[in-house]
Formats: structure tokens, sequence, C-alpha cells
């Protein structure tokens, strides 16, 4: 599904796509980084936007909980730990005890490396 607001363009993952696909949402924003926002509860996956928060309302007007997303940033050219980068401004939230930028739990970000594994195929 692809949803437009003001020149925004999020798409929403729920079949996974290649490494080239998202390598040309890339270079349609930020050329080597494409922001996401993960739903570690459904499994799926918005990305394309300009902005973590523009994905985030995107999954929430589709049924997502603002409790189960979480921002990412995926480097496309990288390997390893280096693809996913955990930081995003909408991951800070203190009532679930993340004060930082940065996803702090080691299960959150084991759940998201599952979701995003599942969902860019080499």
């Amino acid at each position: 599904m692809d949803t437009s607001d003001e020149g925004n363009s999020v798409r929403l993952l729920r079949e996974p796509i290649t490494r080239v696909e998202l390598r040309t949402t890339a270079q349609e924003r930020f050329g080597d980084m494409v922001k996401a926002v993960v739903d570690i509860e459904q499994g799926i996956m918005a990305i394309g936007g300009e902005m973590h928060a523009d994905e985030e309302q995107a999954l929430i007007a589709n049924g997502s909980l603002q409790s189960a997303l979480w921002g990412i940033n995926l480097y496309v050219d990288a390997v390893d730990d280096a693809f996913i980068e955990f930081d995003s401004m909408i991951n800070i939230r203190p009532r679930q005890g993340n004060r930082s930028r940065s996803v702090e739990d080691l299960s959150v970000q084991q759940k998201i490396r599952a979701i995003v594994s599942a969902l860019i195929f080499p």
C-alpha cells in the first residue's frame, strides 16, 4: 500500500521486497538510507517517508498501536549490523522505559531484526 501526504510517499510492507527495491526508495529521498518504522506486533514495516513520524502515522492509520512502533534507518549498501540503525525521535518514550532515540531493549532490537530480515531480501 502506498500513501501520499504532501509529497510524502510512504509504503507499507506486508510482503517482502528486494534490496534493489529498497535502494530505489533510498535514491528517491536520502541516497544511501531509508527511514523505516517497524510494527513489532503485526510484523509489518513502513518505508519511504521523509520523517519517521510520517511512517508512524501511516501505520497507526492502518491499525497499528503506537506502543508497538519503532523507528530505524536502513543503510542499503551496508551489511550485517551496519544495515540497521536503531535511531529515531519516535523511540523516545519514557513510559515504555526507552529514554533515548535508540531502541534500548535488546529483545525489541531482535524482533525488529527478524521483521526486517523477513521483509527485505538480498
